[in-house]
């Protein structure tokens, strides 16, 4: 941050000299821009007061003018938990060694944002962002790591321990105030950067990992990482890089991920196995297959061994993509150079197994385990008893469960039957569900209110409302008192069957019992009511929520709005989203078109756009889909100058549109005689790259053939076809010509439909045949008939009859004999019968 370090700190001595001389109690010196100019003229500029004192010193990243006062964390927080440092010369070199930040400002900036995601690094630069991809190889290039496999090294190393997660980290006040100072970011100021700051240099690396695994959004927590590997007198340890790794790893976050290993590798930190482990996850999470096993070629240009963790990842990350034969060539791989697979590795491919309905391959492979010196434990039982229940196969899940306990010694426990339970009941099995519940209790099993909750739901969903509540009772009698789960389920079951006054007395007993119903309970009801057609009495429930000590969330306001929409009460429906915005929650694109479209069904185009246009303007995802909602909505009110307008507005708003969007401008401009703008917006639609579909070419044909622009059609079709091979074009232009009378152009299209021999160009000439009969014309209804006949295309009978005896009547007889004749050298009708 600093030009020169040292220039600096002469002169900070020295001004504490002249301060100790006049008694002051702290000097002030001022940075320009974050870096204190060491050349130069020093006026007209802007500086940032930076206060200083014996122990600390603060550098703000905001890029306020305004002075920073001292921001001391809370005196109360840390007279129990920190103890102050002095800063002394050799901090000074810590901070020298630190990567510089080329702009502290930004770096705060983009932590503070509050749902952004800032990929940028001071130790990342381009090339290592944008490393240079291969080209995806066969299975020896992906499986080439395991070469490098060492036994000798695998024994010495032995299993490494994995530190466990500080659970009492979680309660620590240091933690707890960090995590509350994170959840403010959006109202951050100096003082509370500050605290922050000064909280961050007093925590340990395992409470910083804390930090990071309590925060609900990876994105913040990444923002994070990265903001408090800038700060002053701070470097992370190496277990805050693996637990930000493992952080990502439940996430999509691939790049980011990728960017930390990278550090790691630039900062000299040991790169684990695990630490790659944890990337190939997050690129499968992401859908990246190809990604995620070239991370094991870059964990081979690293130079570190792999492990059987490494392993058991790969071939989960292959049966997540549905690549078990690959993952089954990888299990080979790995035991051919000395990695002996255990019981999680099996159960990753009995579980693939099952995703493939192989389940019988599954059970084989539980039968071979003990074989291999690795017995199954119960969860390989579990997995394949899920698909058992998934497919309702209760029988063989009976089974299995016999077979664990005589083949495996696995004696089924208290988790056992709370996994049955659960799986059936979720695969609605309820009765099979309280069977295994009841044989449970009498082994001396207690079944908790979760258990039973599972049930409940799952007779609710059948509409066995009256077994639902037996249950409930039930649970009473046991002294297993239900919670709000159970309720809701209740509440759901009855508004299911349309029993809403039902619904609202559970509510209320719910109170009765000491039981408040939460947003989901109210939810439940309220979508019972919109159900029925009291869309209204919904949406005054929801005004009383604050009363009744409950808040809506985005599914009430989605459900409520769902209800007034289906009820016609669009504005209200409109307000309601309106509402919606304000409090924080945002409609998806869905719903937002489903208003849009009811607005335009009841032609009210104006106020379509004028809420799609607050959405956009409140941040709400409007995407190319609304936008093409108003516009047909506007080509439908036959306002063109409107819907043309509102295509050149998606360029402004950075909405592109698609070959929808313009398909119903083309047609709403052919539909009003103005093809040469159709003509352009066609071409202009096609230098963007854009596919047109089946849709486009119909809407194209019959606008053209309707205005009888056969040669400007053709030109149309010469460019669009060799963007899209559409083979049907010419068939659907000889018929769109013939159903509009125009049977001169459509003759002459005859060759390009006959250069192959299809069905489809055998229905198309029986269409221009029978138009000619229908003219009185048999001459060219024959004349194509002959024509079909060289080539190869045998016209139909019924038709050629017909056209036969119109022949005959007009005097023609040669040429119906010659066209029976046809039939009869096809073998397709005996002489006798001519």
């Amino acid at each position: 941050m600093f030009s020169n370090f040292n220039w600096y700190s002469r002169i900070r001595k020295t001004l504490e000299k002249f301060h100790k001389s006049r008694g002051f109690p702290q000097f002030h010196s001022y940075v320009h821009g974050g870096n204190l100019e060491s050349t130069g003229n020093l006026k007209n500029r802007s500086f940032l007061p930076i206060h200083c004192n014996k122990s600390t010193i603060f550098f703000s990243s905001f890029s306020s003018g305004n002075p920073i006062p001292n921001p001391n964390p809370n005196p109360s927080l840390l007279s129990e938990c920190v103890k102050k440092d002095d800063f002394d010369d050799s901090e000074e070199r810590d901070y020298r060694s630190k990567e510089k930040c080329s702009d502290g400002f930004r770096a705060l900036d983009s932590f503070g944002t509050p749902s952004g995601f800032h990929n940028s690094n001071p130790d990342m630069n381009d090339s290592e962002e944008d490393e240079e991809e291969e080209e995806e190889g066969d299975d020896e290039d992906e499986f080439r790591i395991l070469d490098s496999f060492d036994r000798d090294s695998q024994r010495k190393e032995g299993t490494r321990t994995v530190e466990e997660r500080d659970e009492d980290g979680f309660r620590h006040p240091l933690v707890r105030e960090i995590c509350r100072l994170i959840e403010l970011r959006s109202a951050w100021n100096p003082k509370l950067e500050g605290e922050l700051r000064h909280l961050l240099r007093c925590l340990k690396p395992r409470q910083v990992c804390t930090v990071l695994h309590c925060q609900a959004d990876e994105r913040v927590a990444l923002n994070f990482f990265y903001w408090a590997d800038r700060q002053w007198r701070y470097r992370h340890g190496p277990e805050v890089y693996y637990a930000m790794l493992e952080v990502l790893s439940k996430t999509k976050l691939c790049q980011g991920s990728k960017r930390i290993l990278c550090l790691m590798a630039r900062r000299r930190i040991e790169r684990r196995p695990e630490a790659f482990g944890y990337v190939m996850v997050s690129y499968s999470r992401a859908g990246e297959l190809r990604n995620a096993m070239r991370v094991l070629n870059l964990m081979q240009k690293a130079g570190c061994q792999p492990d059987l963790s490494i392993c058991n990842t790969a071939i989960h990350v292959l049966v997540m993509a549905n690549r078990l034969e690959k993952a089954l060539r990888f299990l080979d791989r790995m035991q051919r150079v000395g990695i002996i697979p255990n019981v999680i590795t099996y159960n990753c491919l009995i579980k693939g197994f099952c995703d493939v309905y192989r389940v019988e391959e599954a059970l084989e492979l539980i039968n071979e385990m003990p074989l291999k010196g690795c017995p199954p434990d119960k969860i390989s039982y579990y997995t394949v008893m899920g698909f058992l229940c998934k497919d309702k196969r209760i029988k063989e899940v009976r089974e299995l469960m016999e077979k664990m306990v005589t083949d495996g010694n696995l004696l089924p426990d208290q988790v056992t039957y709370n996994t049955l339970i659960h799986m059936l009941s979720k695969h609605g099995h309820g009765d099979v569900a309280l069977g295994f519940l009841r044989e449970a209790e009498e082994k001396g099993f207690r079944v908790d209110k979760v258990g039973y909750s599972a049930i409940v739901h799952s007779f609710c969903q059948e509409g066995r409302i009256d077994r639902a509540k037996e249950i409930v009772n039930e649970m009473f009698l046991k002294g297993c008192i239900p919670d709000v789960v159970t309720y809701t389920a209740v509440v759901n079951g009855f508004c299911r069957i349309g029993k809403v006054d039902q619904a609202k007395k559970m509510l209320q007993q719910m109170y009765k019992h000491g039981c408040k119903p939460n947003t989901v309970s109210h939810t439940a009801l309220l979508n019972g009511l919109c159900r029925t057609g009291n869309s209204s009495e919904a949406r005054e429930m929801m005004n009383r929520s604050e009363e009744e000590w409950w808040t809506p969330n985005a599914i009430t306001y989605s459900v409520v709005m769902h209800g007034l929409r289906r009820e016609g009460k669009l504005a209200e429906a409109c307000d309601l989203v309106r509402e919606m915005v304000k409090k924080g929650f945002f409609p998806t694109p869905v719903e937002i078109n489903l208003l849009i479209q009811s607005l335009c069904r009841e032609l009210k185009v104006g106020e379509a756009k004028k809420f799609m246009e607050e959405c956009l303007s409140k941040g709400c995802a409007v995407n190319v889909v609304n936008f093409t909602t108003v516009i047909h909505g506007f080509c439908r009110e036959d306002d063109l100058e409107s819907a043309l307008s509102l295509l050149d507005d998606m360029y402004l708003s950075n909405k592109h549109p698609d070959v929808v969007t313009y398909t119903t401008v083309i047609d709403a401009l052919g539909k009003k005689g103005r093809l040469d703008e159709a003509t352009e917006l066609t071409k202009k639609m096609l230098m963007k790259g854009l596919i047109p579909t089946p849709v486009t070419y119909r809407t194209v044909i019959h606008r053209y053939c309707q205005n009888g622009r056969v040669e400007d059609l053709l030109k149309l079709l010469e460019k669009m076809i060799p963007r899209q091979e559409f083979r049907t074009a010419y068939n659907q232009v000889i018929e769109k010509l013939c159903s509009f009378g125009n049977l001169e152009e459509a003759h002459k299209l005859l060759g390009k439909v006959l250069r192959t021999a299809s069905r489809t160009d055998a229905n198309t000439c029986h269409v221009l045949m029978d138009k000619y009969l229908s003219k009185g014309n048999p001459l060219l209804s024959y004349k194509v008939a002959c024509r079909m006949f060289n080539r190869n295309l045998i016209p139909d009978l019924k038709l050629c009859k017909k056209v036969s005896e119109r022949l005959i009547l007009e005097g023609k007889t040669e040429e119906a004999n010659k066209l029976m004749i046809r039939f009869v050298e096809r073998g397709r009708l005996s002489p006798q019968l001519n």
